[in-house]
């Protein structure tokens, strides 16, 4: 099963995780500091809340696409680079405290949509202790960084 993946980023960490656990019925299922995911049921969502500046409207950071496997991810970068779209492709990354395969494409917003798969959790990657990757695709390493994990 696939879902779609909204990632905000947000001044309030500790405000929006209890705002959402609210109105979705759920507490995370990831909390790292300066971050936070939730695996929302119904509707199929996973929420990704990234701590942010203090004092800043909570705005978008990127979209996503989680699916279920490697094979999949490949053959969204296939169809994607077939219609012609610009593609990034990162394989064996890790961000959001996990490794991943992903694909990065915009729209014509300039808006970040990444189709990805989880095949592993990072539990204990820090911004110390490892890199990072931002909305853009860009990679940085932690002693650089100005990002959190996306």
């Amino acid at each position: 099963m696939s879902r779609v993946q909204l990632a905000l980023r947000v001044a309030d960490l500790e405000g929006s995780v209890a705002f959402y656990s609210k109105l979705f019925g759920v507490e995370p299922a990831k909390r790292r500091p300066g971050y936070a995911n939730f695996a929302i049921a119904e509707p199929p969502l996973k929420l990704v809340l990234l701590e942010g500046a203090a004092g800043e409207e909570t705005r978008m950071d990127h979209l996503g696409v989680e699916v279920e496997d490697t094979a999949q991810v490949a053959a969204a970068a296939e169809r994607l680079k077939e219609a012609g779209l610009a593609t990034l492709e990162e394989n064996d990354t890790t961000c959001c405290y996990a490794l991943q395969d992903k694909v990065w494409v915009h729209g014509p917003g300039r808006e970040p949509w990444e189709v990805y798969v989880v095949k592993a959790d990072a539990g204990d990657l820090t911004k110390e202790t490892g890199s990072v990757c931002c909305a853009s695709g860009d990679r940085e390493t932690a002693s650089s960084a100005t990002c959190t994990c996306c």
